[in-house]
């Protein structure tokens, strides 16, 4: 009966023992785990902020383009309002001319 006893004893000790470890083991993998997720999503943060700042280089690069064709697009209608101007002065003076031919 002794043996039997002690046999139980051993057995239970062993068990809780085991339990123990077992949770021990559970808080190591949950900890390992939380650092891979926190990994994971330091990555993708990463990721997110790099497509960012390609995505606004490359609209800062449209905008500049944009920016410098309608500048270009202005240019060129002073350019055309100028010479619009002098064939109007160009035209009054043929005008005038004309009259002083006609001798009015």
């Amino acid at each position: 009966m002794k043996k039997i006893m002690l046999s139980l004893i051993a057995v239970i000790c062993l068990a809780g023992f085991s339990s123990f470890s077992f949770a021990d083991e559970m808080g190591k993998m949950k900890e390992e785990m939380m650092g891979e997720k926190n990994k994971m999503k330091e990555d993708v943060m990463g990721e997110k902020n790099k497509m960012k700042e390609d995505v606004m280089g490359e609209k800062d690069k449209m905008k500049a383009g944009v920016k410098g064709k309608a500048d270009e697009m202005k240019g060129k209608g002073e350019a055309m309002k100028k010479e619009g101007e002098a064939m109007k002065g160009e035209m009054k003076g043929a005008a005038d001319e004309m009259k002083g031919m006609m001798g009015k």
